[in-house]
Formats: structure tokens, sequence, C-alpha cells
């Protein structure tokens, strides 16, 4: 199979590397509006499998001229191009994968080009990072193995291995999309009824092993789809895993409008983006740099099976690679993407259409093949107080 992606950077880079040392992808294209920085990119990894493209996503045209040379596309692109990607897969017959992004409704429109997307033949399916996207389709494969879903709690968190103040955060992504996480409502599923709470609101103690006590608190855009999948449960919640502190702390600059996108001031004659300022004064104090990661996941689906109560927990603690010097946050998000991809590639998901992950990821085939690029998802059972795993 030939796979395109679009992005060179992080994620784009480590999506790429994994399609490259799989067997079943033929050739993948590395695509970015500065030619140089993708084929600096196509140097690092040093595989013959991949080529640089000069490509100007915001250039209907030449998008369409790069996506139409392969079986499926990879955007990794910031979630502002998510709907032009979509839209362009379906116009030029080739199926698409995306990270996500909630924010804005932007993985909203995408589902909407079901219709077109099954008139064309070809499978897209939006929010496959880790958060939206593996606890999709975690939370998919727990309620598979249940008769009635009634609660879905989800916990993720991508912080550094040493915390340092003020923030005790380092991004591993984009602190643009970390200001719309914590500024933005967060929707929820409580007693039955969908409502929006406050994003840093809610804070509670939570414990992984080799890690001390962590906190989690709700942020928006991360029940995703579920909601849509799952509209009749009685229970559920996204909520970010963060160091003790964090969410006080952010929550204050979030009162103060500093992370608002739609508020100006102005100062000595000029109208000025507070948030603006602010991304630029934060950059340098919570860039990871060298720094070690851990992403951190619990993914829990409660409800019946058959007269018993049961549960369905996931979990996983990954860390920085030190050989390739790969982010846990790159191996979980750009790994989830790339195996997707290569599934939709080979057959093994062959439905057409616009389907979020939760809906047509396999989830067994999923762990299985995280596990064989070291990101393991460990699952547990529990039905009637009797444990397996």
């Amino acid at each position: 199979m030939k796979i395109g992606v679009l992005g060179s950077g992080l994620m784009g880079k480590e999506t790429a590397r994994d399609l490259a040392a799989s067997e079943g992808v033929a050739s993948v294209g590395l695509a970015d509006i500065d030619i140089h920085r993708a084929q600096s990119v196509c140097n690092q990894l040093n595989s013959p499998k991949i080529k640089a493209y000069q490509v100007n996503a915001a250039n209907k045209e030449e998008l369409a001229d790069y996506m139409s040379n392969f079986d499926v596309i990879v955007n990794a692109l910031f979630y502002s191009f998510n709907e032009i990607v979509a839209k362009t897969a379906i116009e030029v017959g080739v199926c698409s994968v995306d990270l996500g992004g909630h924010i804005g409704h932007m993985t909203d429109k995408v589902l909407m080009m079901d219709a077109e997307a099954k008139a064309a033949g070809v499978t897209l399916i939006p929010d496959l990072g880790v958060a939206p996207g593996m606890i999709n389709i975690l939370s998919g494969y727990g309620a598979s193995k249940l008769d009635h879903v009634k609660s879905i709690k989800l916990f993720v968190g991508g912080i550094p291995v040493k915390p340092e103040p003020p923030f005790e955060y380092n991004h591993v992504f984009s602190m643009e999309g970390v200001f719309d996480h914590y500024t933005d409502p967060s929707l929820i599923i409580r007693n039955g009824i969908r409502q929006e709470i406050p994003s840093l609101s809610e804070v509670e103690t939570i414990h992984f092993e080799k890690f001390g006590p962590l906190e989690a608190f709700h942020t928006s855009g991360g029940t995703s789809t579920l909601p849509l999948s799952f509209p009749n449960v009685e229970t559920l919640e996204y909520k970010t895993i963060r160091y003790p502190g964090h969410a006080e702390k952010f929550k204050l600059l979030v009162d103060l409008n500093l992370t608002r996108n739609d508020y100006e001031v102005e100062v000595n004659g000029k109208m000025i983006s507070p948030r603006e300022v602010f991304l630029k004064v934060l950059d340098p104090i919570v860039k990871l740099g060298e720094k070690d990661d851990a992403v951190l996941l619990r993914v829990i689906v409660a409800g019946e099976k058959g007269s018993a109560e049961a549960s369905c927990k996931y979990e996983l603690a990954t860390y920085k690679d030190r050989k390739t010097n790969v982010t846990a946050m790159a191996r979980a998000t750009a790994n989830t993407i790339s195996v997707v991809a290569q599934m939709i590639g080979n057959g093994t998901i062959s439905k057409k259409g616009v389907y979020p992950p939760e809906q047509i990821v396999p989830g067994e085939q999923y762990i299985k093949e995280m596990a064989d690029r070291g990101v393991q998802i460990v699952e547990s059972v529990l039905v009637e107080n009797t444990a397996s795993v």
C-alpha cells in the first residue's frame, strides 16, 4: 500500500517512521509547505520508502494532486485543516484519517460527510490521536464486551517524568490546543443528561504506579464522538491528568482572559491579543526539549454482562524512547494513526463512509499492533467481583 502523510512536524515525522518500518507499506509520502523541512525529516528517517513533497494544504488543487498518489492519507496537520483534507479525500477517491480536533466542531463537520464518502467508496476516520483516538477505540472495545453500557470514564495525560515549576508541565503537542481545551466548556453525560461544565473543574486525585498522587480535571474535546456513539449511558466523563496544583494555576490564567482567542486589548494605540503574547512568553518555560515525558491513560467502561455487573478497564503508562529520542506522546499518537491507516490500506477495515474510531477500529487487533510497537495497553475485565486479565 501507498500512504501519504500531510505535515512533517513531530507527529507527521513519527507516523512516517512507523509506516516506513511496516512491511505492508510500499511507499510513504511526506508533505509540507516547506519542502526543505520535509526533505530534512526524510533525511533523518533515512528510508528508501519515504519521499518528500511540497504541498500547500490550503490550496485545494495542490492538495488534490498530492493526495491522488496514495491509497490512504494521514492528516497530521493542525486541526483547522481537517475539513479541507476530508473534502479533498472524497473528491479524489482516497481514504483518510486525521488526529482530530473537536474545537469549533471540526470533527462534526467531517462526520457530516458520511453520505458523500459512502458514494465515493472511501473510508474516513477522524480523531485518531490518543485523546481523542486511543480512548475511543478502547471505549468501543470495552463496550463490545458488555451487554449494556452504563458508564464510560476516561483519564489521560501527557506529563513530564520530572516536573518543574511553575506549571509542572511541558507541552508535547501544541500549547494552542492546550489553551483551547482549558478554555472551552467540557461536554459530559451525567445522570443520563448531556451537559456542559467548565473546564479545569471538579479536580480529583488519581494514582498511577511509579507516580505520586496526581490530579485529574475536566477539559474540552475529550469525550469526542463518544456522546454520539453512546447517547444512552448514565455517565460519560473525560478528565486530563496533571501534577497536583496545575488546574488551579491555569484556572487563574483562564479567568484573566489570557487564553481566549476572541479577545484583544489596546496597548499604546495597537490592538493586542493577550493569548498570542502569553503563548510567546510561555513557550520557553513549558518546552519539553530533551526531557523525558510519559503518557498515562485509564479507560473504564462499566455496565452489565448477562445479569451481572461488569467493567472493562484499559490502562497505559508509556515513556519516551531514549534510543530514538521519540517522546511518549509521539509514540502513542503516531503509532495509533499509523496502525489504523494501515488497517484501512490492507482491508482489515473495509466499511465505507465516515466513522468515529469507536465504531470501526477492531480493538483486539489494535492493542496487539500497539504492543508490537512497545506501547503496552493492559486490559482488566471484572465480572461479579471475579477478575481476569
